[in-house]
């Protein structure tokens, strides 16, 4: 067969060992042939490709970022954008379709399959962990470590100079960044979108920590808000797929804090740090297996599914499960992050 890949918005790290999974297993061992469309949705929407064989994917499971380029184009956003795909998609012999991306990109995915008909797997990535019906993403595990590592260098910063650092992480509306981070570098509060929180709380907290000698660090996602209202944080421009640009809630909380403590407070926000470079071990491996069943998956035709990571197996999922609703930190599980808040 005659296999498109495109990878679809925000890059991640693990996004190459995907496509050179898919090459490898798909050209060496299935005798499929791959054409690589360029930047996402926008590849097959104007039959912008480039060729995708063995000697394209070798050398890149180490590198971050994606050899396709990404965007965030939306086909059913475009006018006759989907007759354009499904007459390109024809027109270039492909047989069908392996989208490699988030929430927006595996949505249009599976409006593709149910509503046109077109040939599409769906192998799950985004940095939020916030895919509904796996585990895991790859993206994410790389997107903590590097976040969790930038706690632990402002620990000893907050300490010697005795000011309330905030950290700020991605996480439009889920917070399993800023929850496993925090968790994992020692944060004396976190604050996820699941949850509003309190800001005269937050200053609680942060009393506290000073009687402890040691100064406080807070980990914040950027789509938390406070009780009472969304300050103005971000700006008015929308996506295509509607979305608002975030970004300012650290800001806002580091004045916040200042003005009602007293106390010396600094932000720094993490922003496409946390999706560069390469990816970790558990992210490489885990890209690898979703693309070498993605393949599985194209081959016994299993259209309309998405590779899933349930426990240590990989399965198959419909896509139309896997974009219902986003998997957002259940209050339970964040419960326990609040035992070391303070």
């Amino acid at each position: 067969m005659r296999i498109g890949v495109l990878t679809g918005g925000g890059d991640c790290p693990g996004l190459n060992a995907a496509i050179r999974a898919i090459v490898r297993k798909g050209v060496e061992h299935c005798g499929h042939e791959f054409v690589g469309y360029r930047d996402g949705w926008r590849g097959p929407l104007e039959a912008d490709s480039r060729p995708l064989g063995v000697p394209e994917v070798r050398g890149i499971l180490p590198r971050g970022g994606t050899i396709l380029g990404s965007s965030r184009t939306n086909p059913f956003a475009e006018d006759g954008g989907v007759a354009k795909i499904a007459a390109n998609l024809a027109q270039a012999g492909v047989d069908g379709l392996i989208a490699i991306g988030g929430e927006d990109t595996l949505r249009v995915a599976a409006r593709l399959h149910e509503e046109e008909g077109i040939h599409v797997v769906g192998v799950p990535k985004t940095i939020d962990n916030d895919l509904n019906a796996t585990d895991y993403t790859f993206g994410f595990d790389t997107a903590v470590n590097i976040a969790m590592e930038a706690i632990d260098r402002l620990h000893t910063t907050a300490d010697s100079h005795h000011r309330v650092l905030i950290v700020e992480v991605m996480g439009r509306h889920a917070g399993w960044i800023a929850f496993h981070a925090g968790l994992a570098g020692g944060a004396n509060v976190i604050l996820i979108p699941e949850q509003r929180f309190d800001v005269e709380r937050v200053c609680e907290f942060v009393g506290r920590r000073f009687e402890s000698r040691y100064a406080p660090i807070i980990v914040v996602a950027e789509g938390a808000e406070p009780v009472g209202g969304v300050p103005e944080a971000g700006d008015d421009k929308l996506d295509a797929f509607g979305h608002v640009r975030l970004g300012g809630i650290a800001h806002w909380l580091e004045g916040e804090i200042e003005r009602r403590t007293g106390k010396e407070t600094r932000a720094t926000v993490l922003g496409h740090v946390q999706r560069g470079g390469t990816p970790t071990a558990f992210d490489r491996v885990l890209a690898t297996r979703f693309g070498l069943h993605a393949v599985d998956a194209v081959g016994s035709g299993r259209w309309g599914t998405m590779t899933a990571l349930r426990g240590t197996d990989i399965q198959l999922v419909q896509l139309t499960e896997a974009t219902a609703e986003l998997k957002v930190v259940p209050e339970a599980l964040f419960g326990e992050a609040e035992v070391f808040f303070g």
